[in-house]
């Protein structure tokens, strides 16, 4: 069974950069993935994703702020956020595209002054 584990979270003030990763057990090649987040009292979303090829697609809110990549051979996915605000604050997970693994236990990102 794939497991996932996800890092780098903490707290950061508006304005600020913070980058996850992600460890995958498995193989992610030929694997889309992706990058979710829930928010208190909010319905998990998705927030970034990447094809096999590279290609990726974002969250309107994110768009221009945040960036997901890759790295097959390390079987690694990571969310580069910059310009971080307080909406954003929320537990984040990534998974497979559609999330078909079970989940990790997320990263906990908070942006607040």
């Amino acid at each position: 069974q794939v497991q996932l584990v996800e890092s780098g979270g903490g707290l950061v003030q508006p304005g600020g950069s913070l980058r996850l990763s992600c460890t995958v057990s498995g193989t992610i090649f030929g694997i889309y993935m992706a990058w979710y987040r829930q928010a208190p009292g909010k319905q998990r979303e998705l927030v970034a994703r990447i094809t096999t090829g590279r290609s990726t697609m974002y969250l309107d809110s994110v768009k221009g702020r945040f960036t997901i990549s890759r790295d097959n051979v390390n079987g690694a996915v990571y969310l580069q956020m910059d310009r971080l605000k307080p909406e954003d604050t929320a537990v984040y997970y990534c998974n497979n595209y559609p999330s078909t693994w079970s989940w990790g236990q997320g990263t906990q990102v908070t942006v607040s002054s």
